[in-house]
C-alpha cells in the first residue's frame, strides 16, 4: 500500500471512531523514518485506546501490519508505527504538553482531516 493510501486509511479509521483534532504532517522532506505523521486526540483514556485499536485493525484488514505499538498500557499517548505513517493518539493535555506539531513546524501541514 502506498503512503498516501495508508495515510487516508488512518484518517478514515480515526474519523470512524470520532477522533478529535486530526492533523496530518508531511515529513517526507524532513526525515527518512516515515512519510507522514498523523496526530489525533481522544476524549478519555478508553477513547485513545479505541482510536489506536481502530487504526491497527483497519490497517491489518488491508494487509498492513503495525511494526510497533507503544503506550497502550498507559493510554494517554499511544504511538502506532505503520512504517510510512506514524500515528500519535493522545489525550488533549498530553498533546498540548509535548506539542509535537512544534517540532515539525516547517514541514508542510496537510491540515485537519476533512478540510480538503
Amino acid at each position: 500500500m502506498q503512503a498516501e493510501q495508508l495515510k487516508e486509511l488512518v484518517v478514515n479509521a480515526l474519523e470512524d471512531v470520532k477522533a478529535q483534532d486530526i492533523s496530518v504532517i508531511d515529513v517526507r522532506d524532513r526525515t527518512s523514518v516515515t512519510d507522514f505523521m498523523v496526530l489525533a486526540s481522544g476524549t478519555s483514556n478508553r477513547h485513545v485506546k479505541s482510536l489506536a485499536d481502530s487504526v491497527v485493525s483497519e490497517a491489518k484488514d488491508e494487509g498492513v501490519r503495525a511494526s510497533n505499538v507503544e503506550g497502550a498500557a498507559a493510554s494517554d499517548w499511544i504511538l502506532v508505527d505503520l512504517g510510512d505513517v506514524v500515528v500519535h493518539v493522545m489525550m488533549p493535555a498530553t498533546r498540548e504538553f509535548y506539542d509535537l506539531e512544534r517540532f515539525w513546524r516547517d514541514a508542510p501541514d496537510l491540515g485537519v482531516a476533512g478540510s480538503e
